[in-house]
């Protein structure tokens, strides 16, 4: 285990899901809409909106990769070619990545007191039901249910399972949070990125979106925005390359031109489009994006604001280190990033037990050198634990 004394909060852990995740509460109306499962070449494969998805090469997840074997190739110390080579042998299944009670008996081991639990293949499929609201709002209306049903949204007050909202359709948004806060919700997913309805692009600051805005900051739900896929990839095109988006597997350019565009023009928009200023109390947690686009956006804003101050009621420097909470990943700077927001926005994240993430989550303090006791504290446990209750 890694050095901290103390049990810890991690601001993302991750489910595999169930092969019924999206389908077990899916109205049958919309399975050719939405998600379905096919045989193909032997195979079994997950069909949305009609095509195989190849978001995740492996859906089922069974076998499925070790926790952190792709530790040192995200570290740049094991480039491989062939990104199989970097996985090594898969292994079946683990009964604590689909069973709430194996993974509060792990998360005991590992000495995790909370987590809030993201989706593994979930923050994929929305970029394929993007020309399809309807479809889009019923297939993730289905899988908040199985989430709700397998994991919870606060089991036992340690597992934390996210809601997907997409905001395709406001009136639809709108209904979702309204239930995800019925049901207790502390958290909620969204992806990165301006909002693809079939008219047109929207932003999240758009004033269509204000009731569901108003409902998550009144129960003081934290919006998770997730890293997955952003549909970035059609800005890939314009270079010459393909938009297909599938894990671990895209060219040089389509990850320079994407890795964190997305998360940071989403996070630009909520400030310029006004959000926290309608809603001051809304907490903004951004996870698995890395932090390496936190700097370079505090200066755009600055500049903005001394060029324009009359489009803003606060300093949106401000509003970024007053709303905002970052998880960066462990091989980013993390000082550089306490430096520029204060370490009371910096959270902990291991993305276990992904192949990316670590093995053994509480050794992200091992990358936390320069920090002193009470930071650690901070950023291992008490920033992502106030997250997960209402603020007082």
């Amino acid at each position: 285990m890694g050095t901290v004394d103390f049990d810890v909060f991690d601001a993302d852990n991750h489910y595999y899901e169930a092969p019924d995740a999206f389908t077990r509460h899916l109205d049958p109306r919309m399975q050719k809409r939405a998600m379905q499962w096919a045989d193909v070449d032997g195979r079994r494969r997950l069909v949305v909106a009609g095509r195989i998805n190849r978001f995740i090469p492996n859906p089922q997840f069974d076998p499925v990769a070790r926790p952190g074997c792709l530790d040192d190739y995200f570290r740049g110390r094991s480039p491989a070619d062939d990104i199989r080579g970097a996985f090594g042998q898969l292994e079946p299944i683990s009964p604590a990545y689909r069973d709430r009670d194996a993974r509060i008996a792990v998360m005991d081991q590992q000495g995790i007191t909370g987590c809030f639990m993201f989706p593994t293949l979930g923050v994929g499929m929305e970029e394929a039901l993007v020309a399809d609201p309807d479809a889009a709002h019923a297939a993730f209306r289905a899988f908040n249910r199985w989430v709700d049903e397998d994991w919870g949204l606060h089991f036992q007050d340690r597992i934390f399972g996210a809601p997907y909202l997409t905001l395709l359709d406001p009136d639809q948004a709108l209904d979702e949070a309204r239930w995800a806060v019925e049901q207790g919700c502390r958290v909620v997913v969204m992806r990165a990125g301006p909002i693809m309805h079939p008219s047109g692009g929207r932003s999240p600051g758009d004033p269509l979106y204000d009731p569901m805005w108003a409902v998550l900051a009144d129960a003081g739900v934290t919006v998770a925005y997730h890293s997955g896929e952003a549909g970035y990839g059609r800005y890939v095109v314009d270079w010459g390359e393909s938009a297909e988006f599938e894990a671990f597997r895209r060219t040089p350019l389509y990850g320079i031109l994407t890795s964190d565009r997305a998360i940071s023009d989403t996070i630009a928009a909520l400030i310029c489009h006004g959000v926290f200023d309608r809603f001051p109390s809304l907490r903004v947690a951004t996870i698995e994006s890395g932090s390496e686009w936190v700097h370079p956006l505090i200066k755009k804003l600055a500049k903005a604001h001394s060029m324009t101050p009359g489009a803003f009621t606060v300093d949106p420097v401000e509003r970024l280190r007053s709303n905002v909470w970052v998880a960066p990943y462990y091989e980013d700077d993390i000082r550089h990033l306490a430096d520029a927001i204060g370490s009371g926005h910096v959270l902990f994240g291991s993305d276990w037990p992904h192949a990316e993430g670590l093995a053994d989550p509480k050794s992200f303090v091992d990358d936390l050198s320069g920090f002193s006791d009470d930071e650690i504290h901070q950023i291992m446990r008490t920033n992502a634990e106030a997250l997960s209750v209402p603020p007082s």
